[in-house]
Parts: structure tokens; sequence; C-alpha cells
């Protein structure tokens, strides 16, 4: 770029290294200092430090270690715009998803003591996770979670990365997608109060889901910078806040049991309220249930925190960044979306009980199809997760270009094809896919594992020289005690999720 680079490592990278091609257009920024601080004598020992740190890069991805002062890691990738703020709200927005809708449900196997104890495990390991990553991105100066594979194994390492990112993003936009699909048809329908639809192609979810993407997501999903979103994803963040009050408020409102709809409207009218039901032993919460369906609680929580791609691009737009203060956003960030689940899992259970569904405003609809507050609230949560699958795609096409494209510059007729195919095939998944706890049980139990507990971990380990922390060190241990519960993690999900299909109880396997 426009520095003098030190000698002995401007020839010693090859360009792979530290290329990103990451669908946005790199200027040559101001210098940002990462975080990362060794002693003089510890850097001259280290041979991770000197070895790679800089490459004549495509896109401007660099780091230099200045030669008057070796002690800090300079990244001049890029001159990150986004504010505090809005790197808050694109995380959020990456973290919030259509997850939150099947807490209730998984409350109802797990019981609400054992649930709030996974949820917080859960939120604390992705926060400790993320500390991971970026210790290990501000040691090597490269903010790409394909990269830092990369640099812990070589080419098998960036490639594990990219795919199991590809596969749970697309996992993520699926499931995105398939609430569009099933709950928009509804919407139109209570909204027409259409009792019976004849086929007509607008209550159509196929058509639906299509329309949606090439009106909304594709325009959005081409914008060069994710730091654009921001606005997009405050929006979609404040419908999420209306959800969580209205689940509250139902609570409050809603008799339990509660009566279906068909059976009210033959009894007395769909206004008929039940009085003195509290009393019955179906409306009394339990503190802890284990059954066959408690199988898909951990995969179901562990989707719910997955924000580690967008982690990496988010830091590398953020205005001034350090990774103190990107882990500042993270935190902030799990923390609101740690309330907003507990609360909306605990008024949903506590408003049906075991009655809950997989799908919790399915289970609001049972009760009267056309309450005009649970179709705006449906609105607003179609609006949230449609505004989501720009920002999950981000990291997918980042993580496809790494794999297919490492050395080439940004180039628009490619950021577009990319998006455009992605979506074209989300949308193949979602016309033809099973229900939707099978997509989360599935991609929850295999990738995210491997993108919150195992990568970050092991490429910690790697990453991170032996002369600052050797393989004994507290640190190291505890990330590889940490890669160590996300295999467990792994392999009990699976096992539960293969148990539960082979013995034909699971909801995953059948219809919607």
């Amino acid at each position: 770029m426009g520095e003098d680079k030190p000698a002995e490592s401007a020839d010693s990278a090859p360009a792979e290294m530290n290329a990103i091609p990451n669908g946005k257009g790199h200027e040559t920024g101001d210098e940002i200092t990462a975080s990362a601080k060794t002693s003089p004598a510890e850097d001259g020992a280290n041979p991770h430090r000197t070895e790679n740190t800089e490459a004549n890069l495509p896109e401007g991805q660099e780091c230099l270690s200045r030669g008057d002062n070796k002690n800090t890691t300079t990244f001049t990738d890029f001159e990150g715009k986004t504010s505090f703020g809005m790197s808050v709200f694109n995380l959020g927005n990456a973290i919030m998803g259509s997850g939150i809708l099947g807490l209730a449900y998984a409350m109802a196997n797990t019981g609400v003591v054992l649930f709030l104890v996974l949820l917080t495990a859960v939120a604390v390991l992705s926060s400790y996770s993320i500390h991971l990553l970026l210790k290990s991105s501000g040691i090597v100066g490269i903010r790409a979670y394909e990269q830092l594979g990369y640099r812990a194994f070589g080419t098998p390492g960036k490639m594990a990365a990219g795919i199991a990112i590809t596969l749970q993003n697309i996992g993520a936009m699926s499931s995105y997608l398939y609430i569009v699909k099933y709950e928009f048809p509804l919407v139109i329908q209570a909204f027409l109060k259409v009792d019976k639809p004849a086929g007509e192609w607008y209550l159509n979810g196929n058509y639906l889901v299509i329309i949606v993407s090439i009106a909304i997501i594709l325009p959005l999903a081409l914008m060069k910078q994710l730091g654009y979103l921001g606005y997009t994803s405050g929006f979609s963040l404040s419908c999420m806040v209306f959800f969580l009050i209205s689940v509250i408020y139902k609570k409050f409102n809603t008799p339990c049991p509660f009566v279906d709809f068909a059976i009210n409207a033959m009894a007395a009218g769909p206004n008929v309220t039940l009085p003195g039901g509290e009393d019955d032993p179906a409306c009394v919460p339990k503190m802890a249930n284990l059954n066959s369906q408690t199988a898909y609680t951990i995969p179901i929580l562990a989707f719910a925190f997955v924000c580690h791609p967008e982690v990496l691009p988010i830091y590398t737009e953020l205005r001034n960044p350090t990774k103190k203060k990107m882990q500042h956003v993270a935190n902030i960030s799990i923390a609101v979306m740690y309330i907003m689940y507990f609360l909306a899992a605990l008024f949903g259970y506590l408003t049906f009980y075991g009655e809950v569904e997989a799908e919790l405003l399915h289970t609001y609809s049972r009760i009267d199809p056309y309450d005009t507050l649970i179709l705006c609230v449906r609105v607003a949560v179609l609006t949230a997760v449609t505004l989501t699958v720009p920002i999950v795609l981000f990291p997918v096409r980042r993580a496809i270009q790494q794999m297919m494209f490492p050395n080439q510059t940004f180039n628009w007729p490619r950021h577009v094809a990319i998006a455009f195919t992605l979506l074209t095939f989300i949308n193949l998944l979602v016309i033809f896919a099973p229900n939707i706890l099978g997509i989360f049980g599935v991609i929850g139990a295999t990738s995210a594992p491997c993108l919150i507990f195992i990568f970050p971990a092991v490429f910690y380990i790697r990453i991170v020289p032996k002369e600052e922390e050797p393989l004994h060190s507290p640190p190291k241990v505890m990330a590889a005690c940490f890669a160590g519960i996300g295999f467990l993690f792994m392999i009990m999900s699976l096992s539960f999720i293969i148990i539960d299909w082979t013995s034909g109880t699971s909801k995953a396997s059948g219809g919607h």
C-alpha cells in the first residue's frame, strides 16, 4: 500500500494467506491499531508474527508490524466507518433469528430452570468463543474466519471454516425463508378474511418466498458493505422487541387451559373464556422436564447464539477497531439477545405450557386466527427475519470467494452472481424442505458446534505462539477443553436426533 514495509516479511507470504475478497471494496485506510500486544522480545522470537504478516494483496488486507514499535499489530485492510451502535445492531440482528420462535417449545421440553441454565451456558460460551476469535485475529492481523483457518492449518483449515460457515448460514437463511413461506400466506389470508383458500396464487407460500427474495432480500444483499445494513438491522430488532412485548401481553390475556378456535366457535363464538382454569395440572410450569424432544433443545439453543461468521466482517468495518471494543460489541449484543430470548421463551411457555408448538405463532392462531395483535406480530416477525437474511448472506459470499476466488479483487458481476445463486438455491431448498425443526436440529448439531466451540479453540491453540503461551498454559488448556465440549456436544446432539428419527417419534421427520 502507501507505507514502507519491513523487507523481511514483504516477500515471505503468499498472497493467499491474507487476501480477503469479502464482497466489499477495500480502500487503503488509516492505520488501525488492533489490541494484540506482546513484548518486543517475544515479538522477535515469534515466527508466526513475522512470517506471514504482509503481502501484495489484491484487496489490501495487510498487517504491518511497524519498525519503530513492534508492540502493535496494525490492520491496514480497510478503514472502518461503521459506528459502535450500528455494529451492535448488525451483530444483534445476526444473532436474533427465527430461533426465538422455537424457544418456548424448547422450554416446554426442558423445564424453566434447566432451560435457563442451558441458555446461560451457551451465552457465556459464545462470548468466550468470540474472545478466542478476536485474540487470534489480533495476533496475526487477519480479520476473516477462513484466513484464520488457513493460518492455523493451511488450505484444509480454510476449506473447513468456509464450508462450516456456508452450511450454517444457508441453514439459517433457509429457516428464515421457511417462516416467510408458512407465515406470509396465513397473514394475507387472515387480513383478507379468506376462510377457505381456493388456490389463489397470492396465498401460495412458494410464490411469496420468491417474491420477497427478489423484491427485498436481493437488493439488500447486493450492498457493497455490511455497515450499510445497520439501519435495517435496527428496524429488524425493533420488530422483535414488539414481538416480545406482545408475547408478554398475551400471557395475561389468554385463559389456561386455552380452547381451540374450532371448538370455541362451535360452543359460543370466538370470545369464550374459561374461568378458573389456573388450577388445572396442565397449567403448572415444569421446572425440569426430560422427554424425547429434549434432544432438540441443545441444538436449537446453540443455533440461537451463532453469530461467529459475522463477527470478523463486522470487526473489519468497525470504526477505530480494537479487540476490546469489538468484544464490547459482542457482549452487549449477546446480553440483549439473552434477555429477549429468555423472556420470549418464558412468557410463550407460560401462555400455553405443554400445548406450545415448535413454532410459537402457530399456537396463537389456534385460539383466534383473526386476532389483530397476533397478525401485527406476524408481520413484524416476517419483517425481522426477512431483513436478517442479507446480514447472514454476507459471510457466505465471503466464504465462497475465499474458497473459489482467493486472490481476486472486488468484482461487481461476481458479487451479484454469488448472491443471486445463493438465494436461488435457498429458495429451492425452502420450497422442498422438511419441517423447521429438522433444519434447526441437524444444522445446529453439526456446523454450530464447529463455529462456536471447535474452530475458535483449535485456531487459537495453533495461532498463539508457544513462546507467548505454552501448550500447558491455562488459556490453551481452557481452549482445548472448550473444543472438547464442542465435540461432545456435536456427538450427543446428533445421537439424540438419529435415535429420535429412527424411533419414529420425531416431529422433525414429518410434515409441518
